[in-house]
């Protein structure tokens, strides 16, 4: 009887958490009390309660300030926005049923999200059935923009926008850094099977291979938080590699370089974006040092255009960073504020032809955002394609090379 109160408890206790994280997610909901603005509601769908939360709480944060900001100014007259926050659990399978939840709300006029590719996946088609649009900050699978043919692409849903870069090029960028700045001759190939870990592995090795590189060896893991991976590592000690390339995310990333150094295997493990988070290197501690990782864009803090978004982050009310992620995210955001801002005034309600024409007004968006500018090809991929290497040291990431990938 002891232990099913303690359960209970216990599980109330889980269910109030995740109560108050996404009720902080509500935005300005219950600001200006009293005001008769018709109310429009930007939809984000991230990791908020597991999953990459390090990476989905900041962004959500990011989106939420744009928000504040637009309604501070006052930017679409008669009109209030709201923020409608969903937890994807970087998950697919919640976030198609995040995805249909916003969907079904008819205040909602477009969503921001999500992080993860393999998610992406499920969200986007259940949006584009509703007219309603999705501009990702960190989705980098080219098949979610491109469809599955690299050598002749066709864009599979009108509805679908991002401000992160591909994978093609953040592969290409990777490669180029190890092959021609860091004198890797050999690695192995490591990923987790997931849409954004095996695409950004294979970029990668198609263009390390194609610069004269060998891989000496392939690894599938599994990339969950019990996994061990003493076996996989033990396979790897005998291949004579210069670096360990991962494709996945930080959380097992960290795992895997941990069991890299506990077993003697010094060289370096590189991965993409997916690991550019200090999550990363507070879980693999001293392990860490060394390791490289590829980001999108160029650091916040070097960007002059993004010091009015820091600035304000810093001075709000928000307990956690905003992530490498956090001004991709408020481009985003942004991005559908000034095409509200074209398509609501004068309209009474959100109906699907407003959905319909936001779809409309984001591709036709250009503006210089503060990671640079914030414009679409035909595909709906962003038109800026920089690029960062990053390192370990001193327990924090340092951005070492930015620049753009040239084919």
């Amino acid at each position: 009887m002891v232990a099913t109160k303690r359960r209970s408890w216990r599980t109330l206790t889980l269910v109030m958490a995740a109560a108050v994280i996404l009720a902080a997610c509500g935005s300005d909901a219950e600001e200006g009390g009293g005001d008769d603005r018709k109310v429009a509601k930007i939809g984000v769908i991230l990791p908020l309660l597991s999953g990459s939360t390090s990476f989905g709480i900041g962004m959500r944060n990011s989106v939420d300030l744009a928000i504040r900001q637009a309604n501070e100014k006052n930017l679409i007259p008669g009109w209030r926005l709201e923020l409608a926050a969903e937890d994807d659990g970087s998950k697919p399978d919640i976030g198609g049923r995040a995805a249909s939840k916003l969907a079904s709300e008819s205040s909602v006029v477009a969503v921001v999200g999500t992080f993860n590719s393999s998610v992406a996946q499920q969200t986007i088609p259940i949006l584009d059935t509703a007219n309603l649009a999705q501009v990702s900050p960190s989705n980098t699978n080219d098949t979610l923009s491109r469809g599955q043919d690299p050598a002749s692409p066709v864009r599979p849903h009108k509805n679908y926008f991002r401000t992160a870069t591909l994978d093609s090029l953040q592969g290409g960028f990777a490669a180029d850094y190890a092959y021609n700045t860091a004198n890797v001759r050999n690695v192995v190939i490591v990923h987790d099977g997931k849409t954004y870990g095996k695409g950004l592995a294979e970029s990668f090795q198609a263009r390390f291979t194609k610069a004269g590189g060998t891989v000496v060896g392939e690894v599938r893991v599994i990339a969950e938080e019990t996994t061990d991976y003493s076996g996989d590592v033990t396979n790897i000690q005998p291949l004579e590699a210069d670096l360990i390339f991962y494709g996945g995310e930080y959380t097992a990333a960290a795992k895997f370089t941990t069991e890299l150094k506990k077993q003697g295997v010094t060289i370096p493990l590189m991965g993409g974006d997916g690991i550019v988070d200090q999550s990363y290197v507070d879980n693999a501690k001293d392990a860490a040092k060394g390791d490289l990782g590829t980001s999108i864009g160029a650091p916040a803090e070097q960007l002059p255009a993004a010091k009015g978004f820091l600035d304000a982050y810093a001075a709000s009310s928000y307990k956690e960073p905003a992530s490498g992620y956090g001004a991709l995210a408020y481009d985003a955001a942004n991005v559908v504020i000034q095409a509200l801002a074209k398509v609501l005034p004068g309209k009474d309600q959100v109906d699907p032809e407003v959905r319909k024409a936001v779809i409309d007004a984001i591709q036709a968006t250009s503006f210089d955002g503060i990671t640079g500018k914030v414009a679409f090809d035909q595909y709906g991929d962003t038109v800026t394609k920089l690029l960062t290497v990053n390192q370990v040291a001193d327990n924090a990431w340092k951005p070492i090379k930015t620049g753009e990938f040239t084919p």
